[in-house]
């Protein structure tokens, strides 16, 4: 994999919060520490974006239907019996 060098700025109070996680040992240096974060930041994106589909999905599904809570109630306890 080929890496793409970087920089960039961050305050002193930022700077000391890199430096105590890598500290910590979690991180063996600062880059290991930033990419960490993008990729957390990439994977809280997908979840959004598929939560965002799915508010599509549930928009086009057609108009709501009130919800009877008996009904509702008794078809998960019967999933919880099942499993």
């Amino acid at each position: 994999m080929s890496a793409i060098r970087k920089t960039i700025t961050v305050t002193p109070v930022q700077d000391d919060w890199i430096r105590s996680r890598v500290a910590s040992g979690q991180f063996t240096n600062d880059s290991e520490y930033i990419r960490d974060l993008i990729r957390q930041d990439q994977e809280r994106n997908l979840d959004v974006e598929a939560i965002r589909a799915a508010l599509v999905q549930g928009e086009k599904s057609g108009k709501p239907r009130k919800l009877d809570v008996a009904r509702f109630k008794a078809r998960m306890a019967a999933d919880v019996s099942k499993g």
